[in-house]
C-alpha cells in the first residue's frame, strides 16, 4: 500500500508534464501506434488526472488514519474567578495535561483499517477501469479513422478510374462508335461515386477531429497503424484464454474485492459486542497565584461495552493531590436494550457475504465461458477476413477480365465501369472484414486482461510455452 500510495503521488505530479513529455505516444521515425495513442488519450484525460489526484488524497489520508493507534494528548488550561459579597473572593486557576491511550478492542480498530484499505483497492481497481474505457474509445477512435481511411482511398481511386472510363467513353461517341446513352449513364455512375466520395471526405474530417480531441492535440500526428487485410491473427487455447480471465478480468477482480469487504463487514460485526479498553492519566497543577503550588495526577482504565442487548461503561482511577491527599474513583453506567435492531447486523452481514459470493461464482463462469466463445468469434472473424480478402482478389481478376474483354471488344466501357464498382466494393468488405477482427480481438483482450496489441504477444508465448 505504500508503494501504490507512492506511485500514486508521483503520478499527480508527473502527469502534467508527461503530457508534453512521456505520453505522446511516438517513437523516433515513427507514427501513432495503438498503444502510443491509448497513452496519449490518458494523459489528455483532465477527469482521469483529477481521479488519480483523489486517489492519491485519499491514500494519504488511510496513512494518516494511523494516528489512531497512538495515544490521544489533551492540554487544558482555565481560570475560575468569584467575587463575593460575603467572604473572601476566589481567583483559581488550573493547567492540566491527560493521556488516552487504547489498549485493546478486540480487533475492531484493526478490522476498520482493513475495511478503509479494501475500500481503496476498490477504487484503485475502478479507477483503472475508467482509464481502460478511456483508452478503449481512443482506440475506437483510431480504428474509425483507419477505416475511413482506407474506403476513401478505396473510392478515390475507383472514382479516378471512372473518370478515365467516362473520358474514353466521351472520345468515343465525338468518334460515332458509342451512343450518347452511354455517356449519359457513365456520367450518371460517375457523379453518383463523387458524390459518396464528398460524403466520405466529410466524414473523415469529423473523424479525425474527434480523435484529435480525445488525444488533446490540435492536429494529428502520422499514423503508424494501418489496416493490414491479410494479416492473420495469433490465438491462445480456448482453455487458456478462460484461466487468464478468471486471473485478469476487471469485472472478476473487483468482486474479488467486494467479497474481501463483505468479510472484513462480517469479522467486523462479529466483534462489534467486544468491549473497549482504555488507560487513562492526568497531570494537573492549580493555585490562587502563580507559581501555582497544587499538584494533583491519576491514572486510571476504562471499559466500554455496547451489543444490541447492553451497553455501558465501567472505569476506576487512583492518584493523589499533593502533598498529602490520596484519590480514588470508580464510576459505571449501564443502558439496557440501546439497539435490539442492530442484532440483525450479522445475520444481514452473512447474507451479504453469500450473496456477493453467487454473484461472483456465476461472474466466474459467464466471463470464462465468453472468453471461450470470444476465441471462437476471433476464428471465425479471421475465416470471414481469409474470405473477404480471397474475394477481393477474385473480384481483381474479374476486373483484368473484363479490362481484357473490353480490348477485345466484348464488353462496353459502361459494363467496365460496373465491374469496377463492383471490385472497389469488395476491398471495401475486406477492410471492414480486417476491422471486424480488430474489433473482435480487442474485445477478448479486455475480457482476459490484457492492454491494446498484447493478445497476439500472449498467443505466440503460450505456443513457445512461456505463456504466463
Amino acid at each position: 500500500m505504500r508503494v501504490r500510495a507512492a506511485v500514486l503521488f508521483l503520478g499527480l505530479f508527473f502527469l502534467p508534464c508527461s503530457k508534453g513529455i512521456f505520453a505522446d505516444g511516438l517513437s523516433s521515425g515513427e507514427g501513432l501506434s495503438f498503444s502510443g495513442a491509448a497513452r496519449r488519450a490518458l494523459a489528455a484525460s483532465d477527469e482521469l488526472g483529477g481521479e488519480y489526484a483523489m486517489q492519491a488524497i485519499r491514500e494519504g489520508t488511510w496513512m494518516l488514519g494511523r494516528r489512531a493507534w497512538l495515544p490521544r494528548l489533551t492540554l487544558g488550561a482555565s481560570e475560575d474567578d468569584r467575587l463575593a459579597e460575603n467572604g473572601a473572593d476566589s481567583f483559581v486557576k488550573n493547567y492540566s495535561v491527560s493521556l488516552d491511550q487504547l489498549v485493546w478492542d478486540g480487533g475492531k480498530l484493526l478490522i476498520g483499517r482493513r475495511l478503509e484499505r479494501m475500500d481503496l483497492a476498490l477504487s484503485g481497481t475502478r479507477l483503472e477501469r475508467m482509464a481502460e474505457d478511456i483508452a478503449d474509445s481512443a482506440l475506437a477512435a483510431y480504428r474509425e479513422l483507419l477505416y475511413t481511411r482506407a474506403v476513401l482511398a478505396i473510392r478515390a481511386a475507383a472514382v479516378e478510374s471512372l473518370a478515365r472510363q467516362r473520358a474514353l467513353i466521351e472520345r468515343e461517341v465525338e468518334l460515332g462508335i458509342a451512343l450518347p446513352s452511354d455517356l449519359a449513364g457513365a456520367d450518371i455512375t460517375l457523379e453518383e461515386n463523387r458524390i459518396e466520395l464528398e460524403g466520405l471526405e466529410i466524414d473523415l474530417a469529423e473523424t479525425e477531429k474527434r480523435f484529435a480531441e480525445i488525444l488533446g492535440l490540435e492536429e494529428l500526428p502520422p499514423l503508424g497503424e494501418t489496416i493490414d487485410t491479410g494479416r492473420k491473427t495469433a490465438l491462445p487455447s480456448a482453455s487458456r484464454a478462460r484461466s487468464m480471465t478468471e486471473a485478469k478480468n476487471p469485472d472478476l477482480a473487483e468482486e474479488r474485492h467486494l467479497i474481501a469487504r463483505k468479510q472484513g463487514e462480517l469479522e467486523y460485526a462479529s466483534l462489534s459486542w467486544m468491549p473497549t479498553v482504555r488507560v487513562t492519566g492526568s497531570f494537573g497543577l492549580s493555585g490562587r497565584r502563580y507559581p501555582l503550588t497544587r499538584q494533583t495526577w491519576s491514572v486510571g482504565i476504562n471499559v466500554d461495552f455496547s451489543s444490541p442487548w447492553i451497553s455501558g461503561a465501567l472505569g476506576g482511577s487512583a492518584g493523589r493531590e499533593l502533598p498529602y491527599d490520596t484519590t480514588a474513583r470508580v464510576q459505571g453506567s449501564m443502558n439496557p436494550l440501546p439497539d435490539p435492531a442492530s442484532g440483525m447486523t450479522k445475520r444481514q452481514a452473512e447474507l451479504s457475504l453469500s450473496l456477493e459470493r453467487r454473484k461472483y461464482i456465476l461472474a466466474l463462469e459467464r466471463l470464462g465461458r465468453s472468453a471461450e466463445q470470444g476465441v471462437e468469434k476471433c476464428r471465425m472473424a479471421d475465416r470471414k477476413r481469409e474470405l473477404a480478402e480471397e474475394g477481393r482478389e477474385l473480384a481483381g481478376e474479374r476486373y483484368r477480365l473484363a479490362e481484357l474483354r473490353r480490348e477485345l471488344g466484348q464488353l462496353t466501357r459502361v459494363e467496365l465501369m460496373e465491374e469496377r464498382i463492383e471490385y472497389s466494393q469488395k476491398e471495401i468488405a475486406a477492410v471492414e472484414a480486417a476491422m471486424t477482427l480488430l474489433a473482435a480481438e480487442r474485445e477478448l483482450e479486455k475480457l482476459m486482461g490484457l492492454g491494446p496489441g498484447e493478445l497476439s504477444l500472449f498467443a505466440k508465448a503460450e505456443m513457445k510455452g512461456g505463456g504466463s
